[in-house]
């Protein structure tokens, strides 16, 4: 018995099976009626079989064409999935991903090491970063408008993302130069429990309590002195000498500028930067980063 039927040939029967009316059926297809009635007799003859009774009274399945049907219906089915993840795998070859992030990840390269990574699985796929303002503590990846992000932890909602940790650096404070710690060469934190403190935006929950230290304040609350939703913001209320702020030792750079100055701390647990995606997606280029990105991690450690 021949087994290289096509699929068009079998969609053709399974839709006279359906019908039980070659007119209507070929309707049903857009094809003439006797080029349908000449593919079924191809495929008949192929299984050397009758796969439907045709007389006056109408077409009827014989026991052959009844045996065949739901097994065709299988193989159009399994064909119709395997089209749509070849379109899936086609476009997502083509694809964009957007990369969150609300401040430089470029850490000893980091950046460049993950991407590296990436890109050698999937040439075609372009990646963008995007720039996500303080008062999103996720970058992006709560709105959807980012795939994947670099976040400090802890996230807000934790339970709805996945992370790897690709950073722990620790936490330095910032201060204006002429503030009466600045001589010092270390400062702990208890000294600085009365100073006001710069404040991320309290859309960003846990996160702006992490930087404000609460676990290490024993209970004491923190003097606000402003709040903060940029590099820029954060430099010129450092400052105006409106509070101090702590500050990962990766972002240093980025605010030891004229007029301030950042000192080590003792007391405090160190930050930790991290690649995220949300847990429910599961789409292969989110995976393939979130693998690139714990690879590059275990490399620098």
């Amino acid at each position: 018995m021949a087994m290289d039927a096509h699929t068009r040939d079998l969609r053709y029967f399974v839709t006279v099976a359906e019908e039980l009316h070659f007119t209507r059926a070929a309707e049903r297809l857009y094809v003439s009626q006797p080029a349908l009635s000449k593919q079924v007799r191809a495929l008949e003859g192929q299984l050397g079989a009758p796969l439907f009774e045709r007389d006056s009274q109408g077409v009827r399945l014989t026991p052959v064409g009844a045996a065949l049907l739901p097994y065709a219906r299988q193989v159009l089915a399994v064909w119709r999935d395997a089209l749509d993840a070849a379109e899936r795998a086609k476009a997502e070859q083509a694809a964009t991903l957007v990369v969150g992030m609300s401040t430089s990840p470029a850490r000893g390269g980091l950046l460049p090491a993950i991407r590296s990574r990436f890109t050698e699985a999937h040439p075609e796929v372009t990646l963008r970063l995007r720039q996500i303002g303080w008062e999103d503590a996720s970058a992006g990846l709560a709105d959807g408008t980012a795939d994947v992000a670099f976040v400090w932890l802890p996230l807000p909602d934790a339970d709805r993302y996945t992370y790897v940790v690709v950073a722990e650096e620790p936490r330095m404070v910032a201060l204006p130069e002429q503030h009466p710690l600045a001589a010092r060469e270390f400062v702990d934190f208890a000294d600085l429990l009365d100073e006001p403190f710069l404040a991320l935006p309290k859309s960003t929950g846990a996160l702006r309590d992490y930087w404000l230290a609460l676990d290490e304040r024993g209970g004491r609350p923190p003097r606000i002195g402003a709040e903060i939703a940029s590099t820029d913001e954060t430099y010129e209320a450092l400052v105006d000498g409106r509070g101090v702020c702590l500050v990962a030792v990766g972002n240093v750079p980025l605010i030891s500028l004229g007029g301030v100055i950042t000192r080590s701390v003792h007391g405090i647990a160190p930050s930790r930067l991290a690649l995220a995606a949300r847990a429910e997606d599961r789409r292969p280029l989110v995976l393939d980063y979130l693998r690139a990105a714990r690879k590059v991690a275990g490399t620098v450690r």
